[in-house]
């Protein structure tokens, strides 16, 4: 072992137990009595299941993230990267079917893993506190698509980044990256007409008032909004969420028919407005622009550190190979990436604050916002009052009570009252 190894050790670990803190905190931090903006729909047995929620999905976290450091400690440690890699170039292929190999036969066991942990959360966890209505055949058919589609997208992918590393010299990584720039562009357009339907029904919006609001809202933006969607989010789960699906000209919004059955029209109203602020404030865009930023500066690193012997003797792989490399860098990687989490949840959060000012600015209405984010935050049994610690590291959205209160900050939009009116449908 040498000091690199010690390094990216210690790094692991330190992950491991700063995210375990911050979940025995959040734990410690939970609100023994209800707050008195969700009184209105907490009687003191909801809340208790909601206590009881948090309490199992973290004691979950921690019996799951033990099991998947201990894993990955005991492979790396047992020389497991190195006897892969041995065994793969024994069968005699070219580097790149051996990397897709390599690569595969770890994605593979680390997915097995998962998705046990994922069986266990919904039939056990989920099941128990009545949010689950998915069956034994759609958890299923749900992962082998999943792998058939993984395995369309990122073979090609893999096989191109190791092919460019292979034969493009110190431009490798420059190839490499508009490759997966490409990719990430593509998955855009493609993802809403071919994937999401592979798993989900949606199923066009009948007409009546919830459609009349929605694209009285859409047209009074000047919003180019083409269709909008039920998805059957029931199918699966009792949970609520709305998106949007489509790129550039032709979006379209998808609701889950729990949401639709779940609120009044003012309040999905609310709902796609602020979905819509992420549009108009570019959060898309810029979520996509940092996206090529980081993935263009994880190529470039690799680039420097594949060569580097040091580098692949702190994981006992014997010979530098392009797709260990490219394994092995992403342990090297976890600190850093612990700091980026961190930094996206903190844009994440202020994205997230934006799109409530534009919904309240565009709607004239905080009200159905505010009771469309309490309903959704009960519905879910989320925990009200989470430590800091736990926000900074794992909240893409504010805790809800801030949230509720900075919408209540917002001030009235004088140019959007003449606008307002036609959510105010009952």
């Amino acid at each position: 072992m040498n000091l690199l190894s010690i390094l990216i050790l210690t790094a692991l670990v330190f992950e491991f137990a700063l995210h375990r803190l911050s979940e025995a905190l959040n734990l410690k931090s939970a609100s023994a009595e209800v707050p008195d903006a969700f009184k209105d729909l907490y009687d003191s047995q909801r809340y208790a299941r909601a206590q009881d929620y948090l309490k199992m999905r973290t004691r979950f976290a921690w019996f799951s993230s033990s099991v998947f450091l201990a894993a990955t400690l005991a492979f790396w440690l047992g020389g497991g990267f190195g006897l892969l890699d041995d065994g793969v170039r024994s069968l005699g292929h070219g580097p790149i079917p051996s990397g897709l190999i390599y690569v595969g036969v770890l994605l593979l066991g680390r997915s097995i893993l998962a998705v046990l942990f994922q069986a266990y959360y919904v039939f056990v966890i989920e099941e128990r506190f009545g949010f689950n209505r998915t069956d034994l055949k759609t958890f299923v058919a749900d992962r082998v698509k999943a792998l058939v589609v993984s395995v369309l997208i990122g073979a090609p992918l893999l096989a191109g980044v190791l092919a460019l590393f292979e034969v493009a010299g110190s431009q490798a990584w420059l190839c490499a990256w508009a490759l997966a720039v490409f990719f990430t562009t593509a998955i855009q357009f493609v993802a809403p007409r071919f994937i999401l339907p592979l798993f989900n029904k949606f199923t066009p919006l009948d007409e009546g008032e919830l459609r009349a609001a929605i694209f009285r809202y859409a047209r009074s933006i000047q919003f180019p909004l083409e269709k909008v969607f039920v998805m059957d989010g029931s199918r699966r789960s009792t949970k609520s969420n709305a998106f949007f699906t489509g790129f550039g000209k032709h979006r379209r919004i998808a609701l889950f028919d729990t949401l639709v059955r779940a609120h009044t029209i003012p309040e999905l109203v609310a709902i796609l407005a602020h979905e819509t602020g992420h549009f108009r404030k570019k959060h898309v865009l810029q979520n996509l622009a940092f996206a090529a930023v980081h993935s263009g500066l994880t190529f470039f690193a690799f680039s420097l550190v594949l060569r580097s012997p040091i580098f692949f003797d702190a994981f006992w792989v014997g010979q530098s190979s392009v797709y260990a490399g490219l394994v092995l860098f992403s342990l090297l990687l976890r600190p850093f990436e612990l700091l980026l989490g961190i930094l996206l949840n903190i844009v994440s959060r202020a994205h997230e604050r934006e799109a409530d000012r534009f919904a309240v600015e565009t709607t004239d209405d905080r009200g159905a916002l505010v009771s469309a984010l309490k309903k959704l935050s009960a519905d879910n049994l989320s925990n009200l009052s989470p430590h800091p610690l736990h926000v900074v590291l794992s909240y893409s959205h504010p805790p809800i009570q801030q949230r509720i209160r900075a919408i209540e900050d917002i001030p009235a939009a004088s140019s959007a009252a003449r606008i307002g009116s036609f959510v105010n449908l009952k």
